[in-house]
This record gives structure tokens, C-alpha cells and sequence, in this order.
């Protein structure tokens, strides 16, 4: 019984590490072939062409060294478009604690870099959106996942 749960621990590792996006309640996981401040940059980018607003990036690892602290490159970038937000918070008021979105490049321990964002369809499903906003949830979740594929592309 033992060997059977030490395989199927081994081919779930493996199966985890094949898979070059993840998804944990709700956060959307990719790899970039760029540096984090690279990977915001283009991700900014892409979302402007796209009709949003920027409002806010926020460079983590530098408020950490102003504090004298160290921290792996972290930048978040927030954005978003009313025409997007405001249909979601029309349904449920409650979904503003989400919106603007936001996206986070970072890099971990081994010096390889990520973007993770919130998956709209989870914001959908955390707020009990109608099924009015379906379409907003889509394009949104569409949108975001082609900004991040140019993100992180080489």
C-alpha cells in the first residue's frame, strides 16, 4: 500500500511540474521568460492597447529595501476598466474588494520569474455574481490571459 502512495505522490509531483500554469483558489499562475520589472512593463503594455487604465504600480522589493529589508524582485500593477468593473459591482457591490485587478510579477528562489493575477471567473464565484455578468467575466478572463501571454512571452 505504501509503494502505491508513494507513486501516486511521485506522479502527481510530476504532473504538477509539467504544467507551466496553476491555479490555487483562484490565482492564476504563468511563468515569463523576462524579469519581473520586464514582465509588468509588458504587461502594462498589452493591457493599455487593450482599453485599461493603469492606475498604480507598486515596486514591493524596493519599498522592502527603503525599510532596509531584502526581498526578490516583486512588482504588482493595478488596472482595470469601468466597463469591465462596474457591470460586476452592479450585480454585487462586494466585488469592488477586487477590483481594480491586479497582477504580481515576482521571482522565486531559483531566480525564475512569474505572473500571477486573480481569475475573474473566481471573482465571479467569491462574490455570487448574476449570471448576467457571465460575458464580462469571460471577456475579462480572456483579456487577461492574452495581456499575460505577451507578458511573459519572450
Amino acid at each position: 500500500m505504501r509503494l502505491i502512495t508513494k507513486l501516486a505522490l511521485q506522479l502527481a509531483l510530476l504532473i504538477g511540474l509539467a504544467l507551466p500554469t496553476y491555479a490555487a483558489d483562484g490565482l492564476v499562475t504563468v511563468p515569463s521568460s523576462s524579469n519581473a520589472k520586464l514582465t509588468i512593463d509588458k504587461l502594462a503594455v498589452a493591457l493599455t492597447a487593450g482599453g485599461a487604465t493603469i492606475f498604480a504600480r507598486v515596486d514591493h522589493a524596493a519599498g522592502a529595501t527603503a525599510a532596509g529589508l531584502t526581498l526578490r524582485p516583486t512588482e504588482l500593477l493595478i488596472f482595470g476598466n469601468p466597463k469591465g468593473g462596474t457591470p460586476l459591482m452592479q450585480s454585487q457591490q462586494s466585488a469592488g474588494i477586487d477590483l481594480p485587478m491586479k497582477a504580481l510579477a515576482w521571482e522565486d528562489a531559483a531566480g525564475k520569474t512569474w505572473l500571477s493575477y486573480n481569475d475573474p471567473a473566481w471573482i465571479a464565484t467569491r462574490h455570487a455574481l448574476s449570471p448576467e455578468t457571465a460575458k464580462v467575466i469571460e471577456a475579462l478572463s480572456q483579456g487577461l490571459k492574452g495581456a499575460a501571454a505577451k507578458a511573459t512571452a519572450p
